[in-house]
């Protein structure tokens, strides 16, 4: 089980960048672990950072007035290049919970939803409106509303978002794949028991 997704109002963070590839999300020497946390501090590393290792006063992640924001607000494409899960826990690890965007790589999408990350699919005008918002007025609020399907932008307007159904039940619901299964142990414990009876032969234990 993890943590259920409910609706939540935040800081909205704009990075008015297209194309942001997973290497640009975490760097690969990031890559050597299988831990999900403490890949934070190397989330946008090459832009968060400058040459001595010292943050970019200019970059957004380091402004403070998107400090502890929960969604990131990009343009198209985002998520593209490798098939690297980290990007989805460096930015989770960082405390994003949701990325709106107009388009997203089709693996970065689907390892969100794994991951219990929601990535919100709007069209270009109205992520346009959003970041052109978020720009002129640092520390403006998002709110994302899961079970109603909507986000509403710092200048209150409301957009409708798509989402597949089981993808969305698991999100709310707090489940992963494996916690989906185990919600149907008291079954298949039953279907076990009742194949040994049937076909006790398939259950014998050969030497080795």
């Amino acid at each position: 089980m993890r943590e259920k997704f409910l609706s939540f109002s935040t800081v909205g963070v704009p990075l008015d960048r297209v194309n942001v590839d997973t290497d640009a999300i975490i760097p690969a020497r990031y890559l050597k672990t299988i831990k999900r946390t403490g890949l934070g501090e190397g989330l946008f590393f090459a832009w968060r950072y400058d040459m001595d290792g010292k943050e970019r006063p200019d970059f957004p992640l380091n402004r403070p007035e998107y400090r502890g924001g929960e969604v990131l607000v990009a343009g198209e494409n985002f998520g593209c290049g490798s098939s690297r899960e980290h990007a989805v826990w460096a930015l989770m690890d960082f405390g994003f919970r949701a990325v709106i965007a107009p388009s997203f790589s089709d693996i970065f999408h689907n390892n969100c939803m794994k991951n219990g990350m929601l990535p919100v699919t709007l069209s270009a005008a109205e992520v346009r409106s959003m970041i052109d918002a978020l720009l002129a007025a640092p520390g403006g609020k998002v709110r994302v509303d899961l079970e109603g399907q909507t986000v509403t932008g710092p200048n209150g307007d409301i957009h409708a978002f798509g989402v597949a159904s089981f993808a969305k039940t698991c999100l709310l619901e707090g489940l992963d794949e494996i916690a989906l299964t185990l919600t149907s142990a008291a079954e298949i414990d039953r279907y076990e028991r009742e194949r040994k009876k049937a076909t006790p032969w398939l259950f014998l234990d050969l030497p080795g």
